[in-house]
């Protein structure tokens, strides 16, 4: 089966834990509310771009144990191909999600798991699938070598690659110069580039500075205000989407990102997958959950109809 688009990543059980506020080093504060469920950025990324209409593999390394089991169950269910390689003597991956339940806003502690083994082989091993993708998308969450081996496998194919370069790490021009896109949020930028970024203006100097090191554009996510994209040549704002009230902020980056691969893979201009993505990442902070709160593409269309 031909996969328009392939998502190398990390899948990861989140153990969400909710508050009137986030806690201080060394604090114990009571909670108001819990919940398991499946997360991880490149799976949560994998399912937004399934769900958005792309028809999508996901790479990953899973254990062979509960957590395994409700990957394996969400993806089929969100309409994910599972290209997930089993490891019997590795635990599926956790997360500790904590979340102020008046703000939305969270922190986060990641423990990869059986993805941390990760690597190049792996996505040697499945080079036939990649070369014959439209898209491929990886994030940071696993093993840097195994991120890069698979942006050069879709880059010596000619498929477009796109880097979500979370969590923030350095890295080399070598790997940039894979990169046709490049999507930082506002601390990744400037983590990636040592220029603060608060507004479109200052997300310009980020994106040229990045555009310089090799990337071939940059989408630099800016929250409530919208996303500044630079193709390499011209940098232009793309204004933010209302769709409701924020609940929760947790996968809005992952939104974004699978929504602006469904998009590009389906073919959309620049400008119309970014709005798409946006639309897509604005629907999802209107929920919560991360995995959970990605929409469906009729939710999608819809939400862009109403602004026209």
């Amino acid at each position: 089966m031909r996969h328009d688009i392939i998502i190398l990543g990390v899948f990861m059980a989140d153990t969400t834990y909710r508050a009137p506020r986030l806690p201080k080093m060394g604090e114990t504060l009571r909670g108001d509310g819990f919940a398991l469920g499946p997360g991880g950025k490149g799976s949560n990324q994998a399912v937004a771009a399934a769900k958005a209409g792309g028809k999508t593999g996901f790479v990953t390394r899973i254990g062979a144990d509960s957590f395994g089991q409700m990957a394996q169950d969400m993806w089929q269910a969100a309409g994910v191909a599972s290209l997930a390689i089993i490891d019997p003597d590795k635990p599926t991956g956790a997360a500790c999600v904590m979340i102020d339940s008046t703000t939305g806003d969270n922190a986060i502690i990641i423990a990869p798991g059986s993805a941390e083994a990760l690597c190049p082989a792996d996505l040697m091993g499945l080079r036939d699938k990649i070369e014959v993708a439209k898209i491929f998308l990886t994030q940071l969450e696993q093993p840097i070598a195994a991120a890069e081996e698979g942006l050069r496998i879709a880059r010596g194919a000619d498929v477009t690659t796109i880097l979500n370069p979370a969590p923030a790490a350095p890295l080399s021009d070598e790997l940039l110069e894979l990169c046709d896109w490049i999507t930082p949020n506002e601390t990744e930028a400037e983590l990636l580039t040592g220029l603060k970024v608060t507004d479109p203006a200052s997300a310009t100097k980020a994106a040229e500075a990045l555009i310089k090191r090799g990337v071939g554009g940059v989408v630099v996510t800016l929250g409530g205000a919208g996303a500044l994209v630079h193709d390499g040549q011209t940098a232009t704002h793309i204004p933010a989407i209302h769709a409701g009230d924020v609940a929760e902020t947790t996968g809005a980056g992952d939104a974004f990102n699978g929504g602006f691969a469904a998009a590009l893979a389906d073919g959309l201009s620049l400008q119309d997958a970014l709005r798409f993505a946006t639309a897509t990442a604005a629907l999802s902070v209107t929920r919560q959950g991360a995995a959970a709160s990605m929409p469906e593409r009729a939710e999608i269309d819809a939400l862009l109809a109403s602004q026209e």
